[in-house]
């Protein structure tokens, strides 16, 4: 695990995150719902290794990153936070890399900013801005009232188990969220849902690059992400054998994606 030495200072929350430093091309990781920055420790610490500055950090209301007394995860805080923290660390253009509510986060990032970032790498994340069928909006709706249902004592390993295939990551899964209180966690579910905002016509206005597992069931991304990758005119990237957190579940098919795609970004950057 990587060992978060900086904090940001933000409302309601201490922000906790590592930076690399140095002078390569910048990447910004942001892990998915309910887990936390290890989620992504094989691919960090491989960008880091290829000579890219490297941001890894716990999103507010996980991890080291705990809410303040009284304050509720809001999805309008935590897209700010990102926003806050590449402007506080005067990151040029970086590559955001966001998994789920991470992905989700990132996208909403760069619809509002398209001058903060350069590139945006998705994994196992919905795209915010597509099409949804009539059950799927009733899906959204019923999602978290029926979490809500789920006793506390049972939620971590339903969510473990519906998020990983691989022991490593399904037991990782788990111990993250038993730490987060069932109310933080429903507060981070519907926040997550809130960023769904349909409009098919909507094109990432940066080189896009999107990665799911193949086993992944969660909500509509086995659906929504190869319409996306066709309404952009690219390839996303399948793991075989991969979950929602396709990151643990194959750490080396994922980490040779992002290696090749912010490398081939970096120089398309430098020839631009």
């Amino acid at each position: 695990m990587v060992n978060l030495d900086r904090r940001l200072r933000r409302p309601g929350c201490d922000l906790h995150f590592s930076d690399s430093g140095g002078d390569g091309h910048a990447v910004v990781f942001t892990h998915g719902a309910g887990v936390d920055h290890a989620m992504f420790d094989a691919q960090a610490r491989a960008a880091e290794e290829a000579g890219f500055r490297v941001v890894h950090g716990d999103l507010r209301g996980h991890g080291a990153s705990v809410l303040d007394d009284g304050v509720r995860f809001r999805a309008a805080d935590a897209i700010e936070d990102l926003v806050s923290l590449v402007r506080h660390l005067a990151l040029d253009r970086p590559t955001l890399i966001g998994h789920s509510l991470g992905g989700n986060l990132s996208q909403t990032v760069m619809k509002r900013h398209p001058e903060l970032a350069g590139a945006l790498i998705v994994v196992d994340s919905t795209w915010n801005a597509g099409p949804l069928t009539t059950m799927e909006r009733l899906g959204l709706r019923l999602a978290a009232p029926l979490l809500a249902l789920v006793p506390a004592t049972r939620l971590p390993d339903l969510m473990a188990k519906a998020s990983a295939t691989t022991p490593a990551a399904v037991a990782y899964a788990r111990e993250c969220f038993a730490r987060m209180p069932k109310q933080v966690f429903l507060d981070v579910w519907r926040a997550t849902l809130s960023l769904v905002d349909p409009d098919p016509g909507a094109r990432t206005p940066v080189p896009l690059t999107l990665i799911r597992g193949a086993e992944d069931r969660t909500g509509n991304i086995r659906t929504a992400m190869p319409q996306w990758a066709q309404a952009e005119n690219i390839t996303e990237h399948v793991i075989p054998a991969a979950g929602h957190i396709s990151p643990l579940d194959a750490p080396e098919a994922v980490t040779a994606v992002v290696l090749e795609t912010i490398a081939s970004q970096n120089r398309g950057a430098e020839r631009g």
